[in-house]
C-alpha cells in the first residue's frame, strides 16, 4: 500500500525495543488487524504525518549515534516502499528490527532472502480458535506460515504475546506457548501483560490480574514476563 506519508511518528531513542542495542523506533500508520486490546488505536486507525525521505533525513542525523531501527507500527510490512527503506538503512551502517503481525509472510521472506533484517518479534496474538474474536481478522494461517519461515531461517527472532486475562486464559496461554515449541521455536518467549487504564480499540474494562512465572519444561524455551 503505497501513501505519500505512511509514517505516524518516530521515537527518536530506545534501549528496550531492540535487544541489547540503542535504536530508534518509526511507527507506521494503519493495521490489518483490529486487536481489541491495541492501545495504540491512534497510530493504527490515524493518518501517517511523515514520508520516508523525513525519516532518512531523520536517521542519517543519527549515524553512529544509535545501532539500529525498528520498524513497527500499525503493520509495517503493508507498505510499499519498506525493503527500500531498509536497505538504505542498512547502508547507512545501521540494524533493522521489523515488528510484525506475522501477516505477510512474503513480505518477510524477502526481507530475509534480501539480508535486510537483522531480528524480528513476532507477535502471537492467539490461538486459531479466538482470532478473529480478538484480532478482527482471519490471518491465523498466514501468522503461522510466517512462523515456520523464521524458524527455518537464520534470522533471529522472538514471540510475544500480550495478555489480557479476559482474552487469553493461563490454559490458552500454555497451548500458544506449546504450539510454537511444537512448531520448532526455541528461544525467547515474551509475555507483556496488559496494561490497565489505557485507551484501547475494544474499550476493555482493566485486566485482573498478571500472568505468573511460567517455568517451561524445556530448557531450549524461557518464557518472560516483560511487565
Amino acid at each position: 500500500m503505497f501513501v505519500a506519508k505512511p509514517i505516524y511518528s518516530i521515537t527518536p531513542f530506545t534501549i528496550l525495543d531492540y535487544p541489547d542495542k540503542t535504536a530508534c523506533i518509526i511507527w507506521f500508520a494503519g493495521c490489518n488487524m483490529k486487536c481489541v486490546y491495541c492501545y495504540n488505536p491512534d497510530i493504527v486507525g490515524g493518518e501517517g504525518k511523515l514520508t520516508i525521505d523525513d525519516a532518512l533525513k531523520f536517521l542519517r542525523s543519527r549515524i553512529n549515534l544509535i545501532d539500529g531501527v525498528v520498524l513497527s507500527g500499525g503493520e509495517c510490512t503493508q507498505f510499499d516502499g519498506l525493503e527500500d527503506l531498509a536497505r538504505q538503512i542498512k547502508q547507512l551502517g545501521m540494524l533493522v528490527k521489523i515488528d510484525t503481525n506475522g501477516s505477510n509472510p512474503a513480505v518477510i521472506k524477502s526481507f530475509i532472502d534480501r539480508g535486510l533484517v537483522d531480528y524480528v518479534s513476532l507477535d502471537f496474538k492467539a490461538l486459531a480458535d479466538d482470532y478473529f474474536s480478538i484480532t478482527q481478522s482471519k490471518l491465523f494461517t498466514r501468522f503461522i506460515t510466517t512462523l515456520e519461515l523464521l524458524i527455518n531461517s537464520d534470522v533471529t527472532f522472538e514471540i510475544r504475546t500480550t495478555v489480557h486475562s479476559e482474552l487469553i486464559s493461563n490454559s490458552k496461554l500454555t497451548e500458544m506457548i506449546d504450539l510454537a515449541y511444537e512448531k520448532g521455536y526455541r528461544g525467547n518467549y515474551y509475555i507483556q501483560n496488559f496494561v490497565n487504564d489505557c485507551k484501547t480499540i475494544g474499550m476493555l474494562e482493566n485486566s485482573y490480574m498478571k500472568v505468573p512465572a511460567i517455568n517451561y519444561p524445556s530448557s531450549d524455551l524461557k518464557v518472560i514476563s516483560r511487565n
